[in-house]
């Protein structure tokens, strides 16, 4: 497979695992990077080995680049997509695809007017943890899966994040922050939803930033922090979400769990790329390990851009696509119309599940 060549926009806190992973795999080029602020850009630039710092004009306008990692805030994300597409790049944008359904819309279908793709984070569950999950699903360990649960819970991101700011704002909040890793696992393993329903609330309307630089300024919250919401899915299941920046605690909770008329799975931090993995049968009295049955169980963030690579050179759809992504943001705006209106919410849109990453791990290699 010949190179792709690859352009970084946004080199905020994020960005560097983007640049480590994405310089690593064996079929990608890490070209050029850009951001609002040069100087930031050219920091990037020097730290990471990447011959070109640049304003996101140039970077868009570069014909050598063929996908635009797009790290922008959530705000900008359908912004620096559609410019991107517009450039005939195709485009690979953090979580969530976008703030509003019309801009994911947007994306969408500029993507299908130029012919390129657009995938999105979050790629966690690319890794082995929820491949493995996802593979004893499908060879029936559990049985039928029944319902399945998943908690985020937390105090926020004030107290540790430098510029905690956003997670407030619209398109912020525990939903839109961890909410995609959480659907996206849902949806790889059983499927897209059909309904959803919800409860959110706001607890504290403003918050005190207590880490630096900003420490002691006010946030104005603009966005529900905490939201409990139900899913019913196409294949039958019913599933439980809750996600919270205003608890402490809520590490006795599992992240996530699928129980089946045959057993529960026990999931892995969908925040994350390995395990464990844990199984109990309906004939076991204690629960199991199970090995990973696939790779890429470290930090892999940016797997879902070399699965574009291989998907733009073999012609197919990548896993981590804008469909998916769709999906999940509509339903994460559902749990809150639902609420705002006392109903369910009927999904509009679907995908279909992703398919399976390769057995026989060889790293940098997809198909």
């Amino acid at each position: 497979m010949s190179t792709i060549k690859v352009g970084i926009v946004g080199c905020g806190k994020i960005s560097g695992i983007y640049f480590k992973n994405c310089s690593s795999y064996p079929n990608i080029e890490v070209a050029a990077c850009a951001d609002l602020n040069v100087e930031r850009a050219k920091a990037s630039a020097e730290e990471h080995g990447v011959a070109k710092a640049c304003t996101v004009p140039e970077l868009l306008a570069d014909p050598e680049i063929d996908i635009v990692i797009n790290l922008t805030i959530p705000a900008a994300h359908a912004d620096v997509c559609l410019q991107a597409l517009e450039a005939g790049k195709h485009v690979y944008v953090e979580k969530p695809l976008a703030v509003t359904r019309e801009e994911g819309q947007a994306i969408l279908a500029k993507a299908r007017e130029k012919g390129r793709l657009v995938g999105s984070a979050p790629d966690t569950f690319l890794g082995g943890g929820i491949q493995t999950c996802i593979k004893l699903i499908e060879d029936g360990w559990i049985g039928t899966p029944v319902a399945a649960t998943a908690f985020m819970m937390g105090r926020g991101h004030e107290h540790w994040h430098p510029d905690p700011e956003f997670y407030y704002a619209k398109g912020g909040g525990p939903m839109f922050d961890m909410g995609p890793y959480y659907l996206t696992a849902l949806v790889a393993m059983l499927g897209p939803i059909r309904r959803v329903t919800g409860s959110t609330k706001v607890t504290f309307p403003e918050r005190t930033i207590t880490s630096q630089p900003k420490f002691g300024k006010m946030i104005q919250v603009d966005t529900p922090t905490h939201v409990a919401g139900l899913l019913d899915f196409h294949g039958g299941a019913v599933g439980t979400i809750i996600t919270s920046f205003d608890v402490f605690g809520g590490a006795q909770l599992p992240r996530i769990e699928v129980y089946g008329s045959l057993g529960t799975l026990s999931v892995p931090d969908p925040n994350t790329f390995g395990g464990p993995v844990l199984l109990k049968r309906h004939d076991a009295k204690e629960w199991k390990e199970i090995p990973l049955s696939h790779g890429y169980a470290e930090n892999g963030r940016g797997l879902g851009v070399l699965d574009m690579a291989y998907a733009i050179h073999g012609g197919r759809i990548n896993r981590a696509n804008g469909e998916l992504a769709y999906h999940v943001l509509e339903a994460m705006h559902g749990f809150h119309d639902a609420s705002d209106e006392g109903r369910h919410y009927l999904m509009q849109s679907t995908c279909e599940r992703p398919k399976a990453m390769p057995q026989g791990y060889v790293f940098g290699v997809l198909d």
